[in-house]
């Protein structure tokens, strides 16, 4: 479940907008420039972040690993391949490559966002929330922790401080896609159905906001509601939870 924006080419169509066969085009795009330049930040970027929308996490792993190689100390690598590791479900290794990439004298902010987004998948979410608050003194009211925080609360099934934050984060100038996605969610979860379609139907394709409204009727119709929640992601890349 992920969350924020990632690098890529400033001509490029946003990531977390694309359809299903335009997201395997930029796979395709990105793959071939990678192979070009495996050592370019921008690139490797980009295509490991491609990856992880398309479910292929062990291979946006790889890639992320030797961009590391090639920039062992840029914060913003080390970022992104700590959300590659936890997104392969390597999480104690994700916090301590995340966690040595912070400076505590000048703390960045997405490194501590990164940090609580592994925090809450580890099932740690009140530590996970203090450090959401540490990167918004830092970066008051930017969207991706405030829609982390927000989603820390929905794995605590505290449905209404959750859709609080993610209505401040969806307010926010610079808000992509996924942030709304993610209030979508949260205002499915509490069966406000129609509202979540328009939600979620303002940038998706009709067919990718009705599969995410299907996935959650048929989770609020099963039991161990919150167990499938932490367990698995929405099946469409527009609806992705945390980073």
């Amino acid at each position: 479940m992920t969350t924020g924006s990632i690098a890529r080419p400033a001509a490029t169509r946003s990531l977390d907008r694309m359809t299903t066969s335009e997201l395997a085009g930029a796979v395709r795009t990105y793959g071939a420039a990678y192979d070009r330049d495996p050592k370019d930040k921008a690139t490797g970027l980009a295509f490991a972040s491609a990856l992880q929308m398309t479910g292929r996490n062990d291979q946006s792993l790889a890639v992320m690993q030797q961009v590391a190689i090639a920039h062992p100390r840029d914060r913003d690598v080390l970022s992104s391949y700590g959300k590659a590791l936890a997104a392969a479900g390597e999480l104690e290794k994700a916090l301590e490559t995340v966690q040595r990439a912070q400076t505590p004298d000048n703390p960045d902010w997405r490194l501590l966002s990164a940090e609580g987004a592994i925090l809450d998948q580890l099932g740690r979410q009140e530590p996970a929330r203090a450090l959401y608050r540490k990167a918004l003194d830092i970066a008051p009211n930017e969207p991706s922790i405030l829609s982390n925080l927000g989603m820390s609360y929905v794995l605590g099934n505290d449905l209404a401080s959750a859709e609080t934050y993610l209505k401040r984060a969806a307010a926010a100038p610079d808000a992509d896609s996924r942030v709304r996605q993610n209030l979508a969610l949260v205002v499915g979860l509490q069966g406000r159905f129609d509202e979540a379609a328009t939600i979620a139907s303002a940038e998706l394709s009709p067919e990718d906001a009705s599969a995410n409204i299907a996935y959650l009727r048929k989770m609020l119709a099963q039991q161990n509601t919150w167990s499938m929640l932490k367990e698995k992601d929405t099946p469409k890349h527009g609806a992705a939870p945390r980073s």
